[in-house]
C-alpha cells in the first residue's frame, strides 16, 4: 500500500450493543475530519475559558491582575483614611472652639488681636514745635495738654465698644429671631438676590468647618471679645487664620446641614462667652 492509499484510507466508527454486539450506528471518519472536529473543539473550549476569565470573578485567579487590584484598593483606602483623619481633626477643633467659647476662653489657633489692631495714633510733643514762629494758639493748646487742662483723648480716636460699627451680615428677610429659651442663639436670614455673607466686623477667622447639624460654618474673632458665627453656608470663602475686614465677603449662604428647613443664614453673635441678641448691635 503506497502513501496515496494511506491518505485516502477512511475509518469507521461503530456503536455496538453491549449484549448482542449488534451494530447500532456507524460513522465514516477520515483524518481531515477528525482534525477539524478536534481543532474546533479546542477553539470553542479556549473561547469559553477566555470569556470566564475576562468577564467573571474567576479573573481574580490571575496572579498579576490580583496584585494590581490589591494595589488600587490599597491606594483608595489610603486616600479615604487621610480624608477621614482630616475631617476628624477639623471636627475636634470645632468642638474645642465651641467649648472654649462657652467657657469664655479664647478659641484655638487664633491670632492675637493686639498684634492685628496696632495703635497707629501719634503723640505730639512740645519739643517738635520749637520754632519760635509757631502759632501761639497751638502752643497754648500743647501747654494745656501737658498740664491736664485739655483732654488728650480729644487728640486721637481710639476704638471702643460704644463706637463699634457692625455691618449687616446679609440682606434678606428675618425668618427666626433670637430666642435662647428655645436654644436658638442667633437670627435666621432668608437671602434675597444677593447671597453673599459679609463679616460684621474686622477680625480673624478662627473656624472654618463642616458639621452634620449646621453644615458649612465660619467663625470670626473680633475686638473686645466679640465672636460671630455664620452657619448653613454652601461655600466658605475664607479659612482659619485669615484676617478679614468689616463688610468683606466670607461665604455664600446655602442650605447645608440637617438643622435647616431651606436656604438661609443662621447668624450668631457672642460676647465674653455668652450669646447676645444681634439686634442689640446691628440694625437689620
Amino acid at each position: 500500500m503506497n502513501n496515496t492509499d494511506k491518505h485516502k484510507r477512511k475509518l469507521r466508527l461503530s456503536v455496538l450493543d453491549d449484549h448482542t454486539l449488534e451494530e447500532i450506528k456507524a460513522f465514516k471518519l477520515s483524518k481531515p475530519l477528525i482534525f477539524s472536529v478536534i481543532g474546533g473543539a479546542v477553539i470553542i473550549i479556549g473561547i469559553m475559558i477566555f470569556m470566564l476569565l475576562a468577564f467573571t470573578p474567576l479573573n481574580n485567579l490571575i496572579p498579576q491582575r490580583t496584585t494590581s487590584i490589591l494595589k488600587n484598593k490599597a491606594i483608595e483606602n489610603s486616600l479615604k483614611i487621610d480624608s477621614l483623619e482630616s475631617k476628624i481633626l477639623s471636627y475636634n477643633m470645632y468642638l474645642n472652639n465651641i467649648k472654649n467659647i462657652i467657657q469664655g476662653n479664647p478659641p484655638e489657633d487664633t491670632f492675637k488681636i493686639n498684634s492685628i489692631y496696632q495703635d497707629t495714633s501719634v503723640t505730639i510733643s512740645k519739643s517738635e514745635f520749637s520754632n519760635p514762629k509757631l502759632d501761639s494758639i497751638i502752643r497754648a493748646q500743647l501747654e494745656e495738654t501737658e498740664t491736664g487742662n485739655l483732654d488728650p483723648e480729644n487728640l486721637k480716636i481710639k476704638e471702643t465698644i460704644k463706637n463699634l460699627h457692625f455691618i449687616i451680615p446679609m440682606k434678606g428677610i428675618i425668618s427666626n429671631e433670637f430666642n435662647p429659651e428655645k436654644s436658638h442663639y442667633g437670627i435666621d436670614i432668608i437671602p434675597g438676590n444677593d447671597k453673599t455673607v459679609s463679616a460684621v466686623l474686622s477680625g480673624t477667622v478662627i473656624l472654618d468647618a463642616w458639621s452634620v447639624e449646621t453644615g458649612y460654618i465660619i467663625g470670626i474673632q473680633h475686638n473686645f471679645n466679640f465672636i460671630s458665627f455664620y452657619k448653613h453656608n454652601s461655600v466658605l470663602l475664607k479659612k482659619t487664620g485669615d484676617h478679614v475686614r468689616s463688610g468683606e465677603s466670607i461665604a455664600i449662604s446655602g442650605n447645608s446641614g440637617e438643622n435647616t428647613t431651606g436656604p438661609h443664614l443662621h447668624f450668631e453673635l457672642w460676647h465674653n462667652g455668652a450669646a447676645v441678641n444681634p439686634r442689640d448691635y446691628i440694625t437689620f
